[in-house]
């Protein structure tokens, strides 16, 4: 009877705990719900012929623009070194020169029943502890190495990870070839991938397609490997590379005499190797040496740079570069992958360091600058993030307090803009992220949502109005080879920028991401970000795709019209209808979560039907089985009647006949 009695005890206890469990995530979705899923209305008139209109005339585009007036708008485009400059030979080419090699396992253990050891690491619970999975048996031999498990890239970024033991069959390695393992996904099977777009050797490409669009600001980066490509550990005088620093000089040159002003960025997810090798931003000697970088930029360069930019992103380089080993430099043990979320952890180590580097930085900059004022400020990377399930709020949580606000907190006080790099939305599932399928999405994986760059700039305009600072959108595009999205997102997100204005937010520039096709992180050549294609076997030839043009009748005009909004969805509403597919470079499980890594090759997905215009975009409820369950019992008795559509109702979505 004891025994009895105390099983009828535990299963109370755990009825509590569960109860318990699910009221306290019901009450923090709740909350989450009334802060950044609660419907709004869109102070654009749809049916106005000029839907926004951003005053792109207000001042000469050769005058030097002081951030604080906010009064007029500028259109830009935006590169980085590691993305088009050749003749580099910095950490991201190295990285995808050194394959790891991986010779045939001919051990006892090799032969032995394999196991996948999964870890998450920063998961709700926050210990990083491994779990092991049942055993596995194979009736072929498998080859065993150890590598990260590719989960969603942005939940890398997020501070989650997978540690297993891969298993893949073994082909020609059982004769004792060595297997190629490319840290770069689509790199090595493109043509010449080393020369990038030839930036560093033929600037002049670039420029005269940047130019050609309209635009007033065109931002670009000066490589720290290029031009201190030796540690300093004796003095500055032997290392630095002057002739690089020439160059640099002639190029922004180049910029000026197209009549483009200059957003500089002094560090853009590429930290020298020599750097690297001793442990990068996790220690305090490379905020001196970074020092000493920004010091030969501003003394040579400073009378040429409109904006400045010191960091692109920081709190992603130290995720994917410190805590999951996926970027170059980092070379994380367990021992910092497991801890790496926690406040002592390797992340906030090196988030701090490249606080203190930021502020040191933009100190230097306002004393020695050239031009007076200069207008320094960083790119800081933000995305919307909302739960799949109930028990997956935890998680957004987690990963907002890591990544939302802290950078821009320690530097508030050394910023002459905020620099916001928004690509789309992230719904978390469990350890990973969810492709949502009635959600679409760019080739990389990043789901399309306007309202949330929307919703982000009210918030952070909100959280930094008593700084009295203006945004600059440093970022945003879309991968997108058919160019059928692209256009739409262009528009779309246009139009969120433009309620932001119109809601009180002082929005003052918009450089979109990016000009021609290139390489892509850790993504190689697979994902297409380029206003326009590249063919790489022949000669890098550019061709001009439609959102080209767009671009360049937004920004001279800037203007964004009804029936190029109704033109740009026609076009995808067509593709939609005719089934048709295109690339996509993210795997998906079973599960609908996306694994991190690129591909060589992309699986192919269909166009989603979806109204996800700015201010459409009707969000869906959670999906776990208790959400569906109670919506399930909750739902009325009798079903609601639908009312018949008008004939005009998709008027919008027609081509203009006029």
């Amino acid at each position: 009877m004891a025994f009895i009695g105390l099983i009828i005890s535990a299963t109370k206890l755990a009825g509590v705990l569960l109860t318990v469990t699910v009221a306290a995530n019901a009450l923090s979705f709740s909350r989450f719900r009334k802060k950044h899923l609660r419907p709004f209305v869109s102070p654009i008139d749809d049916s106005s012929d000029i839907l926004a209109a951003f005053n792109v005339h207000s001042s000469s585009p050769s005058t030097t623009t002081n951030a604080e007036e906010g009064k007029e708008f500028f259109f830009g485009l935006a590169t980085a070194p590691a993305h088009v400059e050749d003749r580099l030979n910095d950490a991201w080419l190295q990285f995808a020169e050194e394959d790891e090699k991986t010779p045939p396992e001919t051990s006892e253990e090799s032969q032995q029943p394999r196991q996948i050891a999964d870890a998450i690491m920063a998961s709700a619970a926050g210990d990083g502890t491994s779990h092991q999975a049942p055993a596995m048996q194979s009736e072929r031999m498998m080859l065993k190495r150890k590598k990260s498990q590719r989960i969603a890239m942005e939940a890398m970024i997020r501070g989650y990870q997978k540690y297993n033991k891969v298993e893949k069959p073994a082909t020609n390695n059982e004769q004792g070839h060595i297997e190629h393992i490319h840290h770069v996904a689509a790199w090595h099977n493109v043509p010449h991938p080393e020369e990038r777009l030839r930036f560093w050797s033929d600037p002049d490409v670039e420029l005269k397609l940047a130019k050609n669009t309209g635009i007033t600001v065109f931002r670009m980066g000066v490589d720290w490997t290029r031009i201190m490509p030796k540690e300093p550990t004796d003095g500055l005088e032997e290392i630095v590379n002057f002739a690089a620093l020439e160059r640099y000089k002639w190029i922004l040159h180049r910029v000026h005499s197209y009549g483009m002003k200059v957003m500089l960025t002094l560090f853009h997810h590429s930290l020298p190797p020599w750097a690297g090798d001793y442990g990068g931003w996790k220690l305090e000697k490379t905020v001196d040496y970074f020092m000493d970088f920004t010091r030969i930029v501003v003394e040579n360069l400073s009378d040429l740079v409109d904006y400045w930019i010191t960091f692109n992103e920081p709190h992603v380089f130290c995720m994917l570069t410190y805590c999951a080993g996926a970027w170059p430099g980092g070379h994380p043990d367990m021992l910092e992958v497991a801890t790496s979320a926690l406040p002592t952890g390797v992340f906030n180590q090196a988030m701090h360091w490249m606080a203190v580097a930021h502020s040191k930085a933009y100190d230097y900059i306002h004393e020695h600058s050239v031009l007076s004022p200069p207008v320094v400020g960083a790119a800081h990377n933000v995305s919307f993030t909302r739960p799949y399930g109930l028990f997956d709020i935890a998680a957004v949580t987690l990963a907002n307090s890591l990544t939302l606000y802290p950078y821009l907190d320690s530097i508030s006080g050394k910023m002459d803009f905020i620099g916001l790099n928004y690509y789309g939305q992230e719904v978390f599932s469990g350890t990973g992220l969810k492709l949502v399928e009635t959600d679409e999405y760019s080739e990389s994986g990043r789901g399309i949502y306007p309202d949330g760059l929307y919703r982000l700039l009210l918030q952070f305009h909100e959280r930094y109005n008593h700084l009295n600072i203006p945004f600059i959108i440093t970022e945003n595009g879309v991968a997108d080879e058919t160019d059928l999205i692209r256009r739409p997102y262009m528009l779309e997100h246009l139009l969120a920028v433009y309620a932001a204005m119109l809601m009180g937010v002082p929005v003052i520039g918009y450089l979109f991401w990016t000009i021609s096709d290139n390489w892509e992180w850790a993504d190689g050549y697979g994902p297409k970000f380029g206003l326009v294609a590249v063919d790489r076997a022949n000669d890098l030839a550019r061709t001009p795709r439609p959102s080209y043009h767009l671009f360049s009748k937004v920004a001279t005009t800037g203007k964004i019209t009804r029936q190029d909004r109704e033109w740009a969805w026609n076009e995808l509403r067509r593709a939609v209808k005719e089934k048709r597919i295109r690339p996509f470079y993210r795997e998906v499980n079973k599960h609908g979560l996306m694994y991190a890594g690129g591909l060589d090759e992309p699986m192919w997905r269909p166009y989603v039907n979806r109204d996800w215009r700015f201010g459409h975009y009707e969000m869906e409820g959670l999906q776990d089985p208790w959400s569906r369950f109670w919506r399930f019992i909750h739902r009325p008795s009798f079903p609601r009647l639908k009312i018949a559509p008008e004939e005009d109702a998709e008027l919008l979505l027609v081509p203009s006949t006029s």
